[in-house]
């Protein structure tokens, strides 16, 4: 049994001194433009941000550094064995970065001074960013990092940049307070999260495992263990266009398509009656977009709609999905003349799977270094937002958690801010859970 309370004490008498250090290296990576555009499929600006993490990854004298180079070929595979992945995006001068560093049980000499061989904890945080979108909305340049009454301002200070370079700074902090790893820590930078999860989804195929995974997006000081999957449809349908004067001649799409968006609310609605889940919101139906017409005097000829249906892990399925939402769609064409001549049309153009962690070692782990950290128990709860959780999870096998700093409310949007206190207590949890994951 180890002394945590002075491992503790430790920690925060060394995150006192260095608290300003470790702030700065977060207002650095803020600084740096690492947008994704066009979701990814247009490229990204990553490679600036990667550069400096590989400098600091070398100050910190990590084992091994390997920067890896995003390919399609990986995805299209992902994409046959696992339904993950988003093809075509662009990957000029998009990769990867991965830091290990290894405990002092990888040494022999030092074996003696510990229980059990090494275990591996792996912290998966994403260098893009959303665009910052209107900069006229902005109190301050996004990529011009200001601390106003304890929050720092800046793009991507929690989504989450904050969060990885927590996990960065967690294993900087057991050097600072000259602490030796009892597990090995890898750290993994990737690219192109905010298209869909590729650079995870790299970084999976590759072959990287833990023994327990860390993803650092910000949770409201919550530890996530679940959260919905979602499939993205687009529906067309053909209508017959002509003057509205004779509006009787023509096939208005846009009425085809609107009595078809109530046959989707009935299924949504039949969805809600039947499926509950303890750490989530029931499976929902969103009709995102709808593009349709091309005169007030002229029937519609044309009408397509964008759905994003969020639904349940374990209750329900990616297949499933698909299946009822084709099916109903086929039910309600067959019961119109029109429709029964020219079926809609139904895409899928993104999909991700669903998540869920039981409760393990990993997790009681995670928890103990919260309660030792903050002195509460730590609230379990589910995200209706994906993350690379499900790819960690569901392809690579690894127990898998889901907590960082800042919250949801903030992701994606103008003024994007973090809680510097949050932040640096997020240090002190990693640190702690480093710590003692390898030493119960």
């Amino acid at each position: 049994m180890r002394d945590c309370d002075g491992i503790l004490a430790a920690l925060k008498k060394t995150l006192e001194i260095h608290k300003n250090e470790y702030v700065a290296y977060l207002q650095d990576i803020v600084s740096i433009d690492t947008q994704d555009i066009g979701h990814g499929i247009k490229g990204g600006r990553e490679k600036e941000g990667q550069e400096y993490l590989i400098k600091l990854f070398e100050e910190m004298c990590a084992d091994n550094i390997t920067k890896d180079d995003m390919s399609e070929e990986f995805i299209s595979e992902a994409i046959a064995k696992h339904r993950e992945g988003n093809p075509g995006h662009d990957y000029t001068d998009r990769f990867n970065i991965y830091a290990t560093f290894k405990s002092v049980l990888s040494n022999p000499d030092n074996a003696s001074d510990f229980e059990h061989s090494p275990k591996t904890i792996l912290f998966n945080g994403h260098i893009d960013t959303m665009p910052p979108g209107d900069l006229s909305l902005w109190e301050s340049p996004p990529h011009k990092p200001e601390i106003r009454d304890g929050l720092l301002y800046g793009l991507g200070s929690c989504d989450m940049k904050g969060g990885l370079m927590a996990a960065i700074m967690a294993v900087k902090l057991i050097s600072d307070a000259k602490l030796k790893l009892p597990a090995h820590v890898i750290i993994t930078s990737v690219c192109d999260e905010e298209g869909g999860g590729n650079g995870s989804i790299r970084a999976i195929m590759q072959g990287l495992k833990a023994d327990g995974v860390v993803v650092c997006e910000p949770t409201s000081r919550e530890l996530i263990l679940a959260h919905m999957g979602f499939v993205f449809f687009k529906v067309s349908i053909e209508g017959r266009s002509n003057h509205s004067g004779a509006k009787w001649l023509g096939v208005s799409a846009i009425e085809k398509m609107t009595a078809l968006m109530q046959r989707l609310n009935d299924l949504e609605h039949r969805w809600l009656l039947k499926y509950k889940h303890p750490l989530l919101p029931a499976p929902n139906l969103n009709v995102g977009t709808i593009h349709g017409g091309s005169a007030g005097s002229t029937v519609a000829g044309e009408c397509a709609i964008e759905i994003c249906v969020h639904y349940l892990p374990r209750l329900m399925s990616h297949e499933q999905v698909v299946s009822e939402i084709t099916d109903e769609i086929e039910r309600f064409s067959r019961s119109d003349l029109w429709l029964k001549e020219h079926p809609p049309k139904v895409e899928i153009y993104q999909s991700g799977g669903a998540f869920e962690m039981p409760e393990d070692e990993f997790t009681k782990s995670f928890c103990d270094a919260y309660k030792k950290v903050r002195g509460e128990d730590v609230k379990i709860a589910g995200s209706p937002a994906g993350c690379d959780a499900r790819l960690w999870r569901n392809i690579a096998e690894c127990p898998t958690i889901q907590y960082g700093p800042g919250n949801l409310e903030q992701c994606h949007s103008v003024n994007e801010y973090l809680s510097v206190d949050e932040y640096l207590q997020t240090i002190l949890i990693y640190a702690m859970l480093i710590l003692e994951f390898n030493n119960p």
